[in-house]
């Protein structure tokens, strides 16, 4: 297996190998090129393309700045936005739906580290140069999603349709549909009460 396809299929890989490497790159640089654009240049949504690799459904809109580590990885549904300052590291999938409201200050986190020491620090390669093992897991947030200011999505997790995210929440585990969740660790709150709109 490449390392591209171990990265995706969630298994360790090296982050410094040339291909992911390159990618990442090209996609940093794409970042800096659609932050410096203003919000009415009509090149942002040619950028945006370029950084997922795919035109941008209807309707997204980022406001930036954004940064994504490889972009391609990335899937936003029709008329999604983030606010400032949207962060994604897509080392795996990243599937955000529909109507999905994100926050300023949102970071979604797929990349994950071995706890021991031993598999997580740096070693040094044949060439001599430097490199860490890493591994990846999936990201999906569901249609018609809100996701508050300042929240932290860690890699694994699925946020179910309707629900929302409270502001500063970290959500390490997985978040049914139709709720309120908040906090450090993320915990389901309460339901979306449809007579309570």
């Amino acid at each position: 297996m490449t390392e591209k396809e171990k990265m995706l299929a969630g298994e360790l890989y090296d982050p410094s190998d040339k291909e992911l490497a390159s990618r990442r790159s090209s996609c940093h640089a794409l970042c800096q090129q659609y932050n410096s654009l203003l919000e009415t240049d009509k090149n942002r949504e040619n950028t945006l393309a370029q950084i997922l690799g795919v035109s941008p459904a209807k309707g997204v809109y980022l406001q930036g700045p954004i940064f994504f580590d490889y972009g391609c990885n990335t899937r936003i549904g029709e008329k999604s936005y983030a606010n400032f300052n949207f962060t994604v590291l897509d080392c795996a999938p990243v599937s955000i739906g529909s109507n999905v409201f994100i926050g300023p200050n949102v970071s979604i986190l797929t990349p994950m580290h071995p706890l021991r020491w031993q598999e997580r620090n740096m070693f040094e390669k044949p060439d001599g140069s430097l490199t860490d093992l890493e591994y990846a897991k999936p990201i999906t947030i569901e249609d018609n999603c809100w996701i508050a200011g300042n929240v932290t999505i860690c890699g694994g997790v699925t946020i179910g349709a309707g629900s929302v995210i409270g502001a500063g929440s970290v959500v390490t585990r997985d978040i049914p549909q139709g709720v309120v969740a908040v906090g450090n660790p993320c915990r389901v709150l309460k339901k979306v009460e449809e007579e309570k709109r």
